[in-house]
């Protein structure tokens, strides 16, 4: 080894799916408990306006994974044996190359633990590139156990819709399991068990620097909390039926009485995510690795309950709100910089492989197309801002830029939305000026053509001028995938 790869920095990215900056007390939140975060916040510096690229799960992990944007989705191409078809839910591709792949050849010890089953659908290529990779099984979208087995007397315990989803629920994560048995809690396990295995105390020396990437699919859906976590923050006498899901759509009315109930499991689940995420810190510093270890932790994307103006529930498309929209991203420097500054540059998930790139001195044989952010807080390079940032989730764009946020079908037209709990909606363009209404609460597109224009002008410029929009047919191809056209 020489001796520039003994002084490589350590990389350790930390994603959790779904989770929003509206419930992290670093980013504004007085009742959450995340002190893991909050702690790794103050040692960090925070992007108070970050935003992913592309949507949803699949099409963001192709971004963090390869460096490239997914985004704008013209070449889908489904997958068989998926649970999951959406415009950019596809593959890593096989001609381009992965972060890992680049760290992995120039002398890294990579590896990635995540418990998000997407990753794992049979073609989805997700573990190029990594020496040690594992699936750690058990969330409830994964099929893993037998649902046949669960216990038919446990299902009055949930609010009746997907019966199928409880029962996968109740045989894989089965909630009465002590906490360090539940796939997250073994998730944050098995990367602590990583760094214990690779970087323990007394090893040698010329141990290689290492790339750990690690996933939790919590605080995503199914929610459920461990019961000891749920009780910081609802009653046990509104815990039941608990509802694991909600109708993704303006359905907030019909879930009024369980909205308490979904927001404190929802809550209960951030809490463990941050329980486990504080242990693995912890390791990092008992090994003696801070100083040599940049760590990030983001999501992909947050979450609704309702705190709309079209009271959303969970995470729809068509409606591309700051509850989806605003995702936390943490990076803490080996050396310190930056620690507790708050940063509101317009920023990617694109720009957590740029700056792993930068900060280990590689060059992906596909050059990445986000920016590193070291230069933000290292003196001697400049950080180019954004005008703005553009997004692409099914059939919707999404844009922003200091003034503006706006979203939209990727036609620009009208289109039917879902029934509400009152009257069928029509769901055409949405547009929020961000200095007189940051909450984004009141559309005004129908008095602002020029800006919806502006808007429309560079979302089509970032696609190449051309975004397919994908309607879904009934019949399927001999593989057994859905078949779409394109216009």
């Amino acid at each position: 080894m020489n001796e520039e790869d003994r002084t490589q920095p350590n990389i350790i990215v930390v994603t959790a799916d779904t989770l929003r900056t509206a419930f992290l007390g670093c980013y504004g939140n007085e009742w959450i408990h995340t002190p893991s975060i909050d702690r790794f916040a103050r040692e960090s510096v925070r992007f108070s306006r970050a935003h992913p690229e592309c949507l949803p799960t699949i099409p963001t992990r192709r971004t963090l994974h390869s460096g490239r944007r997914a985004f704008p989705f013209n070449d889908y191409r489904p997958v068989p044996w998926d649970n999951v078809y959406l415009p950019g839910w596809q593959p890593m591709s096989a001609e381009e190359s992965t972060i890992a792949e680049t760290l992995q050849q120039a002398g890294y010890h990579t590896g990635f633990i995540a418990d998000v089953p997407h990753y794992f659908v049979p073609g989805m290529n997700f573990t190029r590139g990594f020496q040690q990779w594992e699936f750690v099984r058990g969330q409830a979208e994964d099929r893993w156990h037998a649902v046949a087995d669960a216990d038919p007397a446990l299902f009055d315990r949930y609010r009746a819709g997907a019966n199928e989803r409880i029962a996968a629920h109740l045989v894989n994560v089965r909630p009465q399991q002590p906490e360090e048995d539940w796939p997250t809690a073994r998730t944050f396990q098995r990367a602590i068990d990583f760094l214990r295995d690779n970087h323990a105390p007394g090893r040698s020396h010329d141990t290689s620097p290492f790339y750990l990437y690690v996933d939790s699919f919590s605080p995503h859906e199914t929610w459920e909390a461990p019961l000891h976590y749920y009780d910081l923050y609802g009653s046990r006498a509104e815990r039941e039926p608990i509802c694991l899901t909600a109708a993704y759509g303006p359905f907030a009315g019909q879930y009024a009485d369980r909205i308490p109930s979904i927001r404190a499991n929802y809550a209960g689940l951030v809490t463990m995510v941050d329980t486990w995420f504080g242990r693995l810190l912890d390791t990092v510093d008992r090994l003696g690795l801070r100083e040599n270890t940049l760590i990030f932790f983001l999501s992909d994307h947050g979450t609704n309950f309702g705190d709309n103006p079209d009271k959303i529930m969970g995470k729809p498309a068509d409606y591309m709100y700051p509850g989806t929209m605003d995702i936390p991203l943490l990076m803490r420097h080996p050396a310190g910089l930056g620690a507790g500054q708050v940063r509101d540059e317009l920023v990617y998930t694109l720009d957590v492989p740029a700056t792993i790139l930068a900060a280990t001195r590689q060059q992906s044989a596909h050059p990445v197309e986000g920016q590193s952010l070291l230069p933000l807080l290292e003196e001697g390079s400049e950080f180019a801002p954004r005008e703005y940032l553009t997004c692409r989730y099914g059939n919707s764009v999404w844009y922003r830029d200091d003034r503006n946020w706006f979203f939209s079908t990727v036609d620009w037209q009208t289109q039917p939305a879902q029934k509400s709990a009152s009257a069928e909606q029509k769901l055409g363009p949405r547009l929020f000026d961000l200095e007189t209404d940051p909450a984004c609460q009141v559309n005004i597109a129908d008095s602002s053509p020029d800006r919806v224009a502006l808007a429309r002008q560079r979302i089509l410029a970032d696609a190449g001028g051309h975004l397919n929009y994908y309607e879904r047919h009934d019949s399927t191809d001999a593989l057994g995938r859905p078949e779409f056209s394109s216009r």
